[in-house]
């Protein structure tokens, strides 16, 4: 299983993270996000990154050529579309070169056949707590809505994921499993900034169940 750490933004605090070595480092360019990134972080802070950690970005209805220039300006390995984007536009990405990461908000009445026009355009599905943000709500979703999953497709689990409830006997009863986990608002100690100690405590867990 992967780890993701999502919205990063401060730059010791990102160095610090990138030297435990997660899968996956997100970085927020949704201005509506208490996590935005832009003007904090510099493409070439991005640049020292070790090579195995996949740069994702993250947008919310965003035009292509927007979310285009900044995967360019940032060398993002991997765009994340948290909004309404359409299976055409993770197709023009996926296209350009880019791993596609569609997002999707899980409640009690989510029908996973929604899912099913993406299927081809994109490399991941995401799936998240319905909340009022896009994403970093700090809520759980019902796991066992996943036993309606029945796509192929790998998938990140994200939505107020933290040590106590990734420990539990409901997370070790998930199925499908997830291909990686997203983590945010569980592990840090404001917005943006990451509890460095959580953060491993994580990545030691999960390699540990390898």
């Amino acid at each position: 299983m992967k780890v993701k750490v999502c919205g990063m933004r401060e730059p010791d605090n990102l160095k610090q993270i990138a030297a435990l070595q997660p899968d996956y480092m997100g970085f927020i360019f949704y201005e509506g996000s208490k996590r935005y990134c832009e003007g904090i972080i510099t493409p070439e802070l991005l640049d020292e990154l070790p090579a195995s950690i996949k740069k994702v970005g993250v947008f919310v209805n965003e035009s292509t050529e927007v979310i285009l220039g900044t995967a360019r300006k940032y060398k993002l390995d991997v765009v994340q579309l948290h909004g309404r984007e359409t299976p055409r536009q993770c197709k023009e990405l996926q296209e350009a070169g880019l791993e596609v990461i569609k997002a999707f908000s899980v409640d009690d009445s989510f029908v996973f056949e929604n899912v099913l026009l993406y299927e081809r355009y994109c490399d991941f599905f995401l799936f998240d707590t319905r909340g009022n943000n896009y994403g970093g709500n700090g809520t759980v979703f019902d796991w066992e809505i996943l036993k309606g999953y029945l796509s192929d497709k790998p998938y990140f689990l994200s939505g107020g994921l933290n040590l106590e409830n990734l420990k539990s006997r409901e997370f070790k009863k998930i199925w499908p499993k997830p291909f990686a986990l997203d983590v945010n608002s569980g592990f840090e100690l404001e917005p943006g900034l990451k509890d460095v100690k959580k953060v491993k405590e994580l990545i030691n867990y999960i390699k540990e169940k390898k």
